[in-house]
């Protein structure tokens, strides 16, 4: 089987509440990738779509080879800095974000040699992954084969200001996006704040689910999920209830571990039901440690739950 991956690298520095010293390293798009290379069998082949900046190039793709199933052939390197952001937590919760020197968004040259692929993961890391022609291509392209496409909606809906501070806002052309697309992921945050229509929850889940969309996910933090299934125009609704394993010392990822073991999982069963169930439990894992390193034994810490 073989997935691509596309979205953004980052450069993450971690101002955490309980560390003295902040934290840097790759985050973005490698919780995704991570989270899929464990999920996922050896005989699998991941293919991350993604840019990186010359400074970080080899770093990065030293960092790939820990996963004997991910495939850097779609690893490109760009002049000038790959994206800088910094996360201020709070107490509480709280966070603040601030991006500086965000990748352009990738080409569709750079993901049309992918394309043929039994699935696609598209995260919008940085909100400007990729551009809404690019994604039309993309649907285009593999509509025919019938090919899953994931879309996890993430900063898509967040502006920057003068002081690189991320921001939500409205998005005017928000159905362009989501137009057959088979699941759409986005937090209860970025669903109350997506809408300029200001739409309550319910109404939205409508909306989109009438452009074709098959499954949307709404994750709740530390209270779980819902996972919204439309079948033969009959809507589903599964709230799954969060999984409170420790105080988390980094919450950062979880919604991109969430979408990766989701469909990892669904590409494997085809039940969005099992899929989500998974990945709730996968992400509650992933706020028992910090950075990446952990979710090598993701498969193992829900496999006693939800066995092959």
């Amino acid at each position: 089987m073989t997935v691509t991956v596309i979205g953004h690298l980052c450069l993450d520095t971690l101002h955490l509440p309980n560390q003295a010293e902040p934290v840097r390293d790759f985050g973005g798009i490698v919780y995704s990738i991570a989270t899929l290379a464990a999920m996922m069998d050896r005989e699998a082949r991941i293919l991350p779509v993604v840019g990186v900046g010359e400074a970080e190039y080899d770093r990065f793709l030293d960092w790939l080879k820990q996963f004997p199933n991910v495939d850097a052939a779609g690893v490109y390197r760009f002049k000038g800095p790959t994206n800088d952001v910094h996360l201020f937590y709070g107490e509480g919760g709280s966070r603040i974000e601030c991006s500086k020197d965000i990748a352009r968004p990738i080409p569709i040259e750079h993901i049309r040699p992918f394309l043929e692929a039994d699935g696609i993961h598209i995260n919008m890391i940085s909100g400007f992954d990729i551009t809404l022609e690019t994604l039309d291509a993309i649907r285009m392209e593999t509509r025919d084969r019938g090919t899953p496409l994931t879309f996890d909606t993430h900063s898509l809906s967040l502006g920057i200001d003068h002081e690189f501070k991320r921001f939500r806002r409205p998005l005017s052309d928000w159905r362009r996006w989501y137009f057959m697309l088979d699941t759409v992921q986005l937090s209860e945050d970025e669903a109350a704040g997506l809408t300029p229509e200001r739409y309550t929850e319910q109404d939205f889940v409508h909306q989109a689910l009438s452009l074709m969309v098959k499954n949307i996910i709404i994750t709740r933090g530390a209270r779980g999920a819902t996972l919204f299934e439309q079948r033969n125009k009959k809507i589903t609704r599964h709230d799954l209830p969060g999984h409170k394993l420790t105080d988390s010392p980094d919450p950062t990822g979880c919604g991109d571990v969430f979408g990766a073991a989701f469909f990892a999982e669904y590409l494997r069963t085809h039940s969005a039901l099992r899929a989500a169930g998974i990945a709730n439990k996968v992400a509650a894992w992933h706020t028992t440690y910090s950075g990446t390193a952990g979710l090598q034994r993701a498969r193992e810490s829900v496999q006693n739950e939800f066995p092959a």
